[in-house]
Parts: structure tokens; C-alpha cells; sequence
């Protein structure tokens, strides 16, 4: 009786862990996340979809419609046609990643059926054209990047139109050779411009002006890495940069670039004084040609005089035969003169 107790006992102990054992059979099982395009894989969860190298000709077209985060790099796209990603809807997506992809054209509305997107990166694409309604198909988009795209076609005057009517806040325009400030690409209300690894010497003073409009009192720079040349023409951005440092978040890292002696100088170091131009001051210029032009005047005035001395005998051979010829001339005229004048005398009364 005693042991019968006992097993009864010792079989209650492994009731609890049998029922856990159980439990999966028991509960329906939850229903799967959607799985990733085959040339894609999901990092951590399906809401960040990363398709890499995978020389994909178009975007893949069975996303997970909760993805947030998509990226496509290395791949051949060549084109963002109409509703390139509409395939599926992708109502949550709010960054999208197309580095790398050899995009050369970016069609009207390319972006339709992304409501939610925010984030919109197409750096390193040989960009040749952007229609005026590539980005029409995301309202919410606030930031653009377009680092090293620009660099295959100027395209100021079409990304002008196709972002007159976004809301953007930041814009990233880094490593494309840009000589000057884009103002037409400054929308207003834009909070950040990355214009770093550029070719920019200076900004000039119509380009400081724009800055300073009412609706880009907001806007902070980045400035890094460009071959700024402090000469005298760099003094109106340097005296802009001592009065709005905090709008440059670069502005203590930038340096010179030339003049050799002031190469490598901080620019906030710099006297707007010590700023020389390369062939002197604009003033010292304008003294300098009128002291060239006397020089020159001289030196023909010398040569002119040299002239005259070498050919003193000819020129007074030359005066005497002149005046000879005049008195010739004065003689003939005075012979006419007479004998018109001795018939009228010869035929008076009473001579």
C-alpha cells in the first residue's frame, strides 16, 4: 500500500512538465511573418528587408507589406519607373535605401504607393535625369540624399521642379564637385544642407544673401572638405561665418586650402586684413595699370623724340624744299595776279 503511494506520488511530479511538453499542441499556432524576396534577406525582423549585390534589374516585387526599412544596393535599376514599388503596398515604409544601383532616371511619380516614406537615399547613382514628378508620389518625404549623383549631368534646373512641392528638411549634396552654393534647390523651410567634399572656394556674397532670407533663417550647413581659398575674396563669408558660427556645424574644422602660406589655417583664426588678393588689392590694381599706361606713353614719347634727332638733316632738308615750294607757289600766284591785273589798267581813261 505504501509503495503503490509512493509511485502515485512520484508520477504528480512530472504532470506539470508533461502538460508544458503538450502546450505547443495544444495552441493553434500564430501565423507567419511574411517571408523575404528570394533576393533579399530579413535582418532581426521583416520590417528591415536588405537586398545586396544581387544585380537585380527591377525592385523585388513580394515585399513584406509591413517592411519600414528597405535597402537595394548594388544592384542594376537603371530606371525608377511609374509605381515602382506599388507592386505590393508598402503603406509603412518610411526609409528607402537605393545606393549603388546605377539609377540613371527617376520617372514621374516613381514613388507611388509609398505614403509614409520619409527618408529617400539615392547617392552614388550616375543620375541623368529626374522628372518633375519623380518624388510627387511621397509627401511626407523629408529627407533627400544624393551624394556623388549629381555628378554625370547638371541637373539644378530639374530637381529645382521636382522638389518645389516637398516639405523637405534635409537636403545631402556632398562629394558632387559643386562649384557654388545650389540655391535653387533650397526649398524653403529646409533645416540642413550637407555640402561637404565639394568644390566650393567661397561663398559668395549673393549666395550669403540667399541664405539669409527669411525662410532659410533656419538652415544650418556642413562645409567640410572643400578647397576654400582664403584670399580677399573670401572676406564677405568669413565675416558671415564670425557672425553665425552656430549655422555652419562644421565651421571650426574648416580650413584653408591656398594660398600656401595660409594653407591648412583655420579660418575662424583668420583677419579679414591678412586676406590678400593674388595680384594685390583691387585699388593697388587700378594704380598699378594707370603707372603701366604713363610708362608706355613715355616710352613712345622717347622713341618718337629719337626719331626726330636721327632724321634732324632730312627733316631740315625737307622744311627747306616745303618752304621752297611754298614761295614757288606764292610766286606763280603773284605772276597770274599781275598780268590779270595790266589789261584793266592798260584799257582806263585818261592813263
Amino acid at each position: 500500500m505504501a509503495r503503490r503511494q509512493a509511485r502515485a506520488a512520484g508520477g504528480g511530479r512530472w504532470l506539470p512538465w508533461l502538460g508544458l511538453a503538450l502546450l505547443p499542441l495544444a495552441v493553434p499556432p500564430a501565423a507567419a511573418p511574411a517571408a523575404c524576396p528570394s533576393a533579399c534577406y530579413c535582418v532581426a525582423t521583416p520590417e528591415l528587408v536588405q537586398c545586396r549585390y544581387e544585380r537585380l534589374r527591377e525592385p523585388p516585387r513580394e515585399l513584406p507589406a509591413a517592411a519600414q526599412n528597405l535597402s537595394i544596393a548594388g544592384s542594376n535599376l537603371s530606371v525608377l519607373p511609374r509605381a515602382a514599388f506599388a507592386a505590393r503596398p508598402l503603406r509603412d515604409l518610411r526609409l528607402l535605401r537605393l545606393r549603388h544601383d546605377n539609377i540613371h532616371t527617376v520617372e514621374d511619380m516613381a514613388l507611388q504607393g509609398l505614403p509614409a516614406l520619409r527618408t529617400l537615399d539615392l547617392s552614388h547613382n550616375p543620375l541623368l535625369s529626374v522628372a518633375a514628378g519623380a518624388f510627387a508620389g511621397a509627401p511626407l518625404l523629408r529627407t533627400l540624399q544624393l551624394n556623388q549623383a549629381l555628378l554625370a549631368a547638371p541637373l539644378e534646373e530639374q530637381l529645382a521642379l521636382a522638389l518645389r512641392n516637398l516639405s523637405l528638411r534635409r537636403l545631402e549634396l556632398a562629394g558632387n564637385a559643386l562649384r557654388a552654393l545650389p540655391a535653387a534647390l533650397l526649398p524653403p523651410g529646409l533645416e540642413e544642407l550637407d555640402l561637404r567634399n565639394n568644390s566650393l572656394q567661397r561663398l559668395a556674397a549673393a549666395e550669403l544673401r540667399s541664405l539669409d532670407a527669411p525662410e532659410l533663417r533656419g538652415l544650418r550647413l556642413s562645409l567640410g572638405s572643400n578647397p576654400l581659398s582664403c584670399d580677399c575674396g573670401l572676406r564677405p563669408f568669413l565675416a558671415w561665418l564670425r557672425a553665425a558660427a552656430n549655422r555652419v556645424l562644421d565651421a571650426r574644422s574648416l580650413r584653408c586650402a591656398g594660398p600656401p602660406a595660409l594653407r591648412g589655417t583655420a579660418l575662424l583664426r583668420l583677419r579679414p586684413e591678412a586676406l590678400a588678393c593674388g595680384g594685390g588689392e583691387p585699388g593697388e590694381l587700378e594704380t598699378a595699370s594707370y603707372v603701366f599706361f604713363g610708362i608706355v606713353l613715355a616710352l613712345i614719347g622717347v622713341v618718337f623724340l629719337m626719331v626726330l634727332y636721327l632724321n634732324r638733316r632730312g627733316i631740315k632738308r625737307w622744311l627747306h624744299n616745303l618752304r621752297e615750294a611754298c614761295r614757288d607757289q606764292m610766286e606763280g600766284y603773284h605772276y597770274r595776279y599781275e598780268q590779270d591785273a595790266e589789261p584793266r589798267c592798260a584799257g582806263t581813261p585818261g592813263l
